[in-house]
């Protein structure tokens, strides 16, 4: 597993080089999009905020999701979306990564099995992937998650999607 740092580093370097900003609305990844965006020296120029939206509560009070879109299936491009949207318009940054997914060891409760995550990034240009690892183990999962988060990121601001 490669460490925080060395997961976010490209993307710091890439932000700050461009005075831009990204804020982060996460789930299944539980944080680690986050650390490992502030783990690099220096994040402070680029990072706002975000948080681990878990449950419907967390979608109303974080997202100020009303009870519609507080209600709907997480775990879609969709939603990845929507939620990124959401934190970008909230903390008003450049950039903004959604996640949704199950880590595991069980599917959620929208019949994704475990391994399968959702993601979105938002900003100047746009990007969604889906992820489905294959693999049950939950701390395995989420560090895929949060690594497939950043590249995503990466590869959009260096608009260098497929």
């Amino acid at each position: 597993m490669p460490s925080l740092v060395q997961m976010a580093s490209p993307v710091g370097a890439l932000l700050r080089e461009r005075s831009q900003t990204v804020s982060v609305s996460e789930s299944a990844a539980g944080g680690l999009i986050s650390a490992a965006l502030l783990s690099v020296p220096g994040a402070s120029a680029y990072f706002i905020g975000g948080g681990s939206v878990y449950t419907q509560t967390a979608r109303r009070g974080i997202l100020r999701f009303n009870d519609a879109k507080a209600e709907m299936q997480g775990s879609t491009e969709e939603y990845a979306t929507l939620a990124a949207n959401a934190i970008r318009d909230i903390l008003d940054t450049d950039w903004a990564i959604g996640e949704s997914g199950a880590a595991g060891p069980g599917g959620n409760r929208y019949g994704n099995p475990a391994g399968y995550v959702a993601l979105a990034v938002v900003g100047p240009s746009s990007a969604t992937r889906i992820v489905q690892t294959g693999n049950d183990d939950r701390e395995d999962n989420m560090w895929t998650f949060a690594r497939t988060a950043l590249d995503l990121l990466h590869d959009t601001l260096k608009g260098e999607l497929i």
